[in-house]
């Protein structure tokens, strides 16, 4: 009997990382279905199309994955099974139905189902995420759990950094389960949909800042958005202020209003309970914002009124 047959549907670092599990494993990866680069995205991430340059594995980068040409792709490769790792389009019923279909998602299932869960575990504060592989199902993330694998979300983590984590919990879930999955021995645990939620993708406006919330939560947009994602932003004279790095302060903010402040030649985010984010990078228009710059721009708004 030969090797194993794969169709894989792959972006990201995630998609690299798995990608380079299948082939170390000894799975013959028939044909990798991947994303022509966006122009207008922040491209921080490592490239599935330049790994198979590099492998000689046959890809492709169809805009829908409901073309009939794409289907018919995937059942001329005859895949054993099929895996899809941070692909960004849903697939239909009639590639689902080629070959069994694994999923790698982002988070701990059935947890976070749906877009950017990192993103969204950081925003809610979650102490822990991590990666599971799932049976794939017409409804998304719903599948059957076959393998998952925990980080943690420390406290002043960004969600930059957790996606770091959740990449290698990811390679550690496929490395673990992939001898079971190729002789159809991996388990099968019930996915409790009661259990956790469903999010939806983030836009940009999405990193809008309410000052009136408490500390905690404007610290956890910040964490959730911060570079390479657009970033946590205020907006205050017709200028928008995005918060590139800050930490929790332990000062409190005394009368001060809600809102930008400098105290002592340092930028501060006064919140709604009384506590502060002490802000260390803040830019406008793409450049850096001194403590100096924005005093004067607090004291030219007053000044006016």
């Amino acid at each position: 009997m030969g090797a194993p047959r794969a169709v894989v549907f792959g972006y990201h670092n995630v998609g690299v990382r798995c990608i380079k599990v299948l082939l170390a494993g000894g799975v013959d990866i028939a044909l990798v279905v991947t994303h022509e680069d966006s122009p207008t995205e922040n491209l921080w991430f490592e490239s599935v199309a330049s790994l198979c340059q590099a492998e000689g594995i046959p890809y492709i980068t169809p805009l829908d994955a409901r073309a009939p040409e794409l289907l018919a792709q995937v059942q001329a490769a005859a895949p054993d099974m099929l895996f899809s790792f941070y692909y960004r389009h849903m697939l239909p019923a009639s590639i689902l139905e080629v070959a069994p279909a694994y999923n790698m998602h982002g988070s701990l299932l059935p947890q976070f189902r749906g877009r950017a869960p990192v993103n969204w575990a950081v925003l809610h504060g979650a102490t822990q995420t991590g990666a599971t592989l799932h049976e794939m199902t017409v409804k998304p993330d719903a599948g059957a759990i076959v393998a998952q694998t925990a980080v943690p979300i420390l406290p002043d983590d960004t969600a930059f950094e957790v996606f770091g984590k959740v990449t290698v919990a990811a390679e550690q879930t496929l490395w673990g389960v992939l001898p079971a999955l190729l002789d159809g021995t991996a388990p099968r645990q019930l996915n409790d949909l009661r259990q956790g939620g469903y999010f939806g993708g983030r836009k940009p406006e999405d990193g809008r800042i309410d000052w009136k919330l408490p500390a905690q939560q404007v610290y956890n947009l910040h964490r959730a958005v911060a570079p390479p994602y657009p970033g946590a932003f205020t907006e205050f004279n017709n200028v928008i202020y995005v918060i590139e790095t800050a930490r929790l302060s332990k000062r409190s903010a005394g009368s001060l209003p809600a809102g930008l402040a400098v105290v002592d030649n340092c930028i501060f985010g006064v919140c709604g309970d009384g506590r502060m984010l002490a802000i260390s990078a803040l830019r406008a228009a793409g450049e850096p914002i001194s403590a100096q710059q924005l005093q004067a721009s607090l004291t030219a708004r007053v000044s006016t009124h």
